[in-house]
């Protein structure tokens, strides 16, 4: 009998005419835990801002709500893994800064992850940290340090353009994070996954952007508490967005 070892892709080891290589055994193995630890998590009880700027609201009550993904759209090893390097980059990144004298905190002294609650908890922020001093960049302290791990073309992009036209969701949450903790501003640092360059990039606080961000939340958490579905982003399901959501079944159910 076969053994499923990517939880529902279809594909089989076992079967005959497939040599199962060690190489397949570990990463099925690896990849198996990822998906197991990710699914013991809690779901989120709020509206992260990190997701603040994903253009369709409709999505974001989905999320609020713990609505079920499509089948088979949950997150995979292997987007599991990227996530994990991540966190390590991040690691890298911020042990290179406090090497280079910047005192970047990323934790409160009582061991807390620097923040913060509004809306009765349900609209929440957790930043990667807060630089309060450093050398002489053209800085002053403190500033809100938000860092991203990108691949080469990503980071290519984001370097040419900048941050809001290249990655307008990380602007948006900046832009929130900087509005609630009241810093005027943000360097964000990107790292080159391909390369390990860096950038960072600085970001002045917006009121009216970050105003008008925070009054969306409002609105999806209005809508997530009334059980409304905010207008679909597009007229039709081929739409870019569309294409790639997780909920785009769920969402177009009965208009095709």
């Amino acid at each position: 009998m076969g053994i499923d070892l990517n939880h529902g892709s279809g594909f089989v080891y076992g079967r005959i005419g497939h040599a199962i290589s060690v190489s397949d055994r570990v990463n099925a193995l690896i990849d198996a835990a990822l998906v197991a630890r990710n699914r013991r998590q809690q779901p989120r009880d709020y509206l992260g801002g990190s997701r603040i700027g994903e253009p369709c609201a409709r999505k974001l009550v989905y999320e609020v709500t713990h609505t079920p993904k499509d089948e088979g759209r949950d997150f995979d090893g292997a987007i599991l893994r990227i996530f994990d390097a991540g966190h390590q980059f991040e690691t890298l990144s911020i042990r290179w800064l406090r090497g280079a004298g910047f005192d970047l905190r990323t934790e409160r002294a009582d061991g807390g992850q620097f923040g913060f609650e509004a809306a009765g908890g349900k609209l929440r922020g957790h930043i990667d940290g807060v630089i309060v001093a450093g050398p002489d960049v053209g800085l002053r302290w403190p500033v809100l340090w938000e860092h991203k791990a990108l691949n080469a073309k990503s980071w290519n992009d984001l370097v040419k353009r900048g941050l809001r036209a290249s990655k307008p969701v990380y602007f948006a949450q900046v832009q929130l994070y900087m509005g609630y903790l009241e810093l005027e501003t943000a360097l964000v640092t990107t790292l080159n996954k391909d390369t390990e360059a860096l950038h960072h990039e600085v970001v002045a606080f917006d009121p009216p952007c970050a105003q008008a961000l925070s009054d969306k939340a409002v609105d999806i958490l209005r809508a997530a508490a009334v059980g409304e579905l905010p207008p679909r982003i597009a007229a039709a399901q081929d739409f870019y967005l569309c294409r790639m959501c997780a909920y785009a079944e769920r969402c177009w159910e009965g208009e095709r």
